[in-house]
């Protein structure tokens, strides 16, 4: 690791209260076929968990999924001490508190469920096509489907949403489009958590393009982490999982060492 990883870390580990906010997948857990199958990497797992034994750190996952998949994915139990920000932060869960969503329009909530059906009926001719239902609207996952397949998957589903929601807010990430009519973003995620838990500096590390939003949203006191090679906001990128539990572990042991 070199002098530039080294001081960027040792500034956030100085800082009074830290939050660790992170991304699950493809920053935790390998991306997989089967989103359901996604699971943290043992060295990601063990980072994490060293984390929470840091004095006055908190850790938080921040994700796409619905709380309810996250809380799956991530074996997260009700004596967990990992905070939770599900569909892009519009749920949260919170140790001692559990679940809180916003409200929102039933409206809404029966509009994304006829959007779902349709986009559902639309592309079920599509080999490798799969439409995730999700709390505030809707995903469709091209992983396993061809090139072509993927573009057509997405060009119907975009012009049905288009149709009758165009005030959706639409991402983009790996193999998935994403729909919601929820407008929370990584971003206010992270500002939310930051809020709650009274954070002084935050470490936010992602690998994806919605991460971005979270990414640029970072203080001159906090440190962005991108994993892969592509264009970032992030101050430091590392090569892959394996390499950001490597940081996240050294970002324990100096936590512990400032803080004695």
């Amino acid at each position: 690791m070199n002098e530039v990883w080294r001081d960027a870390l040792r500034e956030v580990a100085a800082s009074d209260r830290l939050l660790v906010a992170l991304d699950f997948d493809g920053t935790l857990a390998p991306l997989e076929d089967e989103p359901m199958d996604a699971r943290m990497l043992p060295a990601a797992r063990n980072a994490v968990n060293a984390l929470l034994d840091a004095p006055r750190t908190v850790v938080a996952l921040v994700s796409g999924r619905s709380l309810r998949d996250l809380r799956t994915i991530g074996e997260h139990r009700n004596d967990s001490r990992v905070l939770l920000a599900g569909s892009h932060g519009a749920e949260f869960w919170v140790p001692g508190e559990g679940a809180i969503v916003h409200p929102d329009n039933p409206a809404d909530a029966a509009l994304r469920d006829e959007l779902r059906a349709r986009a559902e009926a639309a592309t079920q001719q599509l080999e490798g096509v799969w439409i995730e239902p999700k709390t505030f609207g809707l995903g469709v996952h091209t992983r396993r489907a061809t090139a072509e397949a993927a573009e057509d998957a997405n060009r119907i589903v975009d012009a049905i949403v288009q149709a009758d929601a165009p005030h959706w807010r639409r991402r983009t990430g790996h193999n998935i489009v994403e729909y919601a009519f929820r407008h929370e973003g990584k971003d206010s995620a992270v500002a939310e958590l930051r809020e709650r838990t009274g954070a002084t500096a935050v470490l936010f590390a992602g690998d994806d393009v919605t991460d971005e939003d979270a990414l640029r949203s970072l203080g001159p006191h906090d440190l962005g982490v991108h994993v892969g090679d592509k264009p970032t906001a992030a101050r430091l990128s590392v090569a892959g999982i394996p390499a950001l539990a490597g940081l996240l572990s050294l970002l324990a042991t100096e936590r512990a060492a400032v803080r004695e």
